[in-house]
């Protein structure tokens, strides 16, 4: 009868279940005899399980697929603490008499737990005074200055009585099984060995271990036979300690570590639990699975949003399987005749791989209930994965589109949820194999149900780099085309759309095409965000988006309108036309973007940055001022005239009133910049959002500025400097990290080494932040797991205990937001 696990307990394990479990007594430490076959009684006895092909289990008569293995057990001469169990172990010695083995409390009162922290000195039952017990790790206790063997330590717990245990909640077993006297032998499945080139057999570390462990043991019950001296029989029961301990845990504080020959340490059982490569997160956590695929990924914005172009050689030998019927036979054979089918599965569920040979023999074989495993197609439904996966959109479904040579291609568009570029970033590509896993990944996690950021509210995927900066430009007030020139750009961009019957049309008018007619937006651009200048004045200059019933009658489309993050225009569509109507105007206007950017052609040279002289003098006065400006204070705070900020030193406000006025001068020769440079492309991709920004180019063009390390000047180095080559006690800028020059002149060597300074410490606090995110990342989602949302939108665990009577305590799903806001109105109106 098959029934549902309603739930599992964990305790100690039982002498008497171990026996019983067992189909193998070990008594023998020899592996193979002289013939190379498994001696029964030793630790790779047959009836423990196979791992050699073509053999049989001597207990089930399984072969290597089918046998899970047995257990044996060894008969210790002498019983052994468990190393697992030794702080439990030093626990009831203190807190149970040493004469009658009673729990030292009368009963359990309400202040049981503030009595057990310290044991009492006489016993409440028996009136015995008690000695102070003494933990050595890992596995040695003392009663005063007495030791405390194996054997007397479980005849004192043996005597401890039920009731005492129930009234301290001591579950899962007697205490006295912490003491081990039948030892539990794994079958040979857990711990299979290898065959080297030579033909020799290399045997798993347990293994080794095993054969320690029964080798000792068996001296050890020889020696107590023959009546060895105590000094002896105590050197070899200390022996099977180490040993069954090691074979446990091999990392044990204050216990050497058992070897190999070579040096190396063998595994334990704790290290085949614990850590990134243990069974639960390297096996059973994170597994390496079949119909899966992982290359390198590069930019191709010709390609949907939703889609993913796979390598001929990818798809050649990734699989779906596909049921026959009637209906698709001749589907069927055709990819057979094809040679698109890699492999066939009979009714009876025998697997065959087609090969040349018997490829017509299963054309004419094959019929109803058949299934073949045909290779991927155009249109599949994939699953694209990029780690580390932080959130739900590193994991998106495509559509695979199969193309030349050896690289996954993806739309940039769809970089941002993947957080991917192109610099030799690797993606997984997975293939689902059953109706209900595709219907899944096409309802639930194709790219245009996921536009919208389930973390924030905003869109996760828009249009970046040569895509927005083309938008920018033929957004433009003085673009203007011919209607062959509109005609031909639009086909270009692969746009198929009908032009209205003019002689000329603009840039946003071709843009316009692209919108839904009932879309009207009103809002600032990613430049005229930053310009303090009214309304009108930004349309005016072209700085602010209006659009009227999908007209766009001003402003520059731009990062603010349909890039990641920020995009208005994306935002609104998708309330408007859902995420196909999103995906196909982002593939529309991403392609047009890049297709104006070919035809008007996009470059930036060294010359862009040139300044003219008047405008490099009035650079270098003000860099000369600032610089001054920070001397004086440096003057001041020497005579003694000093401005103490709230809550600083004398010595922290100087370094505040400096940084202040560096940073004050830079912005300010930053505006001469922005003001007086000759447009240029490097201008449109940072009014554009496209990539980088003035700051960018003042550093480039003019001032780098000033160089921090943890927000503050530049103070270490040399003793009372920065570098061996500066004066001593030197306050002033020049020797505390301020760049005077621009990338395009050249760095001095001082500044050059304070520019790394700062590259450094970023690189070293990335480094620094990734860990210790990812650490406490794995911490949260292991404590909240079991966390559930409800029907009623309460947050509950696995307990049923409400964490959350609304969800977020608003009820707000964030992919359902604006930027984390509910508009009500908007609501209400649509």
């Amino acid at each position: 009868m098959v029934s549902r696990i309603k739930e599992i307990s964990f305790s100690l394990l039982p002498p008497q279940t171990v026996k019983a479990m067992a189909k193998v007594r070990v008594v023998v430490s020899d592996l193979y005899d002289q013939d190379g076959f498994p001696v029964e009684g030793g630790v790779m006895d047959p009836r423990m399980g196979v791992i050699d092909p073509g053999l049989q289990c001597r207990t089930c008569g399984g072969g290597i697929g089918t046998c899970l293995g047995h257990f044996g057990y060894l008969e210790l001469a002498k019983p052994i603490i468990s190393v697992l169990f030794t702080k439990a172990v030093y626990q009831l010695l203190r807190f149970t008499c040493k004469k009658c083995s009673r729990v030292m409390l009368e009963d359990a009162t309400p202040d049981f737990f503030d009595r057990l922290l310290l044991p009492p000195q006489k016993c409440p039952h028996c009136k015995a005074k008690q000695e102070k017990i003494l933990f050595v790790k890992p596995y040695t206790f003392y009663e005063d200055k007495d030791e405390l063997d194996p054997l007397k330590i479980r005849e004192r717990f043996e005597k401890i009585p039920e009731k005492d245990l129930r009234n301290i909640s001591f579950r899962g077993g007697r205490p006295e099984w912490m003491i081990i006297t039948l030892f539990p032998i794994p079958p040979v499945t857990m711990r299979p060995s290898i065959t080297l080139e030579g033909g020799e057999r290399s045997e798993d570390d347990l293994t080794h271990k095993l054969v320690d462990i029964v080798r000792i043991n068996q001296s050890l019950k020889e020696n107590i036979d023959i009546g060895a001296p105590e000094f002896i029989l105590n050197d070899l029961w200390e022996l099977v300690q180490y040993h069954i301990s090691t074979y446990y845990d091999n990392e044990l504080t204050g216990t050497p570590l058992a070897r190999h020959r070579s040096g190396r340490a063998l595994k334990g059982l704790i290290q085949r639990m614990r850590a990134k490569e243990g069974r639960i997160r390297g096996n059973l956590l994170g597994k390496r699975v079949n119909f899966s695929a992982r290359t390198v990924i590069s930019p191709d914005p010709r390609l949907s949003i939703n889609e993913v172009g796979v390598p001929l050689s990818i798809a050649a030998e990734l699989t779906v399987p596909l049921h026959i019927t009637a209906l698709n036979m001749e589907f069927a054979k055709g990819l057979l005749r094809q040679d698109r089918v890699n492999y066939v599965v009979r009714p009876d569920s025998r697997r065959i791989k087609v090969t040349i040979e018997n490829k017509k023999e299963i054309y004419d074989t094959i019929t109803d209930g058949w299934i073949i495993d045909r290779q991927l197609q155009d249109n599949d439904i994939v699953i694209f994965n990029r780690q580390p996966s932080l959130h739900r959109v590193s994991i998106m479904a495509h559509r695979a589109r199969i193309m030349p040579f050896q690289t996954f291609r993806m739309n940039p568009s769809v970089c941002f949820p993947y957080n991917a570029d192109f610099d030799g970033d690797e993606m997984n590509l997975h293939v689902p194999q059953t109706e209900e896993a595709r219907a899944e990944a096409s309802l639930l996690m194709e790219v245009q149900n996921n536009i919208i950021s389930p973390k924030f509210g905003g869109p996760v995927i828009g249009m970046t780099l040569d895509q927005t900066s083309g938008i920018y430009m033929l957004t433009g007030a003085d673009v203007r085309f011919t209607k062959p020139e509109a005609a031909q750009l639009l086909a270009s961009a692969g746009v198929d759309l009908d032009l209205p019957d003019k002689v000329e049309f603009t840039g946003k008018e071709l843009f316009s095409l692209l919108l839904p007619r009932n879309l009207t937006m009103d809002f600032d651009t990613h430049f005229g965000k930053r310009q303090d200048l009214s309304r009108e004045e930004k349309i005016r200059r072209d700085f602010w988006v209006v659009i009227r019933n999908g007209v766009l009658e001003s402003g520059r489309i731009d990062k603010a309108a349909v890039g990641p993050e920020d995009g208005k225009i994306t935002r609104k569509l998708e309330t408007l036309v859902g995420g196909e109507g999103v995906k196909q105007f982002i593939d529309r206007a991403g392609r047009l973007g890049i297709a104006y950017v070919m035809k008007r052609g996009f470059t930036l040279g060294i010359a862009d940055l040139d300044l003219t002289p008047k405008v490099q003098a009035a650079i270098t006065e003000e860099i000369a001022r600032i610089q001054g400006s920070a001397n004086q204070l440096i003057t001041d705070y020497e005579k003694g005239i000093r401005k103490v900020l709230p809550g600083l030193t004398p010595g922290e406000s100087l370094e505040a009133q400096i940084m202040n006025t560096l940073s004050k001068g830079v912005g300010k020769v930053s505006e001469i910049v922005k003001e007086n440079i000759q447009p240029s492309d490097i201008i449109v991709m940072a009014s554009s959002g496209s990539k980088g920004s003035f700051i960018n180019m003042t550093q480039m063009a003019a001032v780098v500025g000033q160089e921090t390390i943890m927000g503050k000047r530049i103070k270490r180095g040399y003793l009372r400097r920065t570098l061996a080559h500066l004066t001593p006690e030197d306050l002033s800028p020049m020797a505390h990290g301020f760049v005077a020059r621009g990338f395009k002149q050249g760095l001095t060597p001082f500044e050059f080494f304070w520019n790394i300074m700062n590259g450094r410490e970023g690189l070293m606090d990335k480094s620094l932040r990734t860990r210790k995110s990812g650490y406490m990342q794995r911490r949260l989602v292991n404590a909240l797991q079991d966390l559930k949302v409800y029907p009623d939108h309460s947050v509950r665990s696995a307990e049923s205990q409400i964490i959350q009577f609304t969800a977020g305590e608003d009820g707000v799903d964030p992919a359902k937001s604006f930027w984390g806001k509910v508009q009500i109105q908007g609501v209400e109106k649509e």
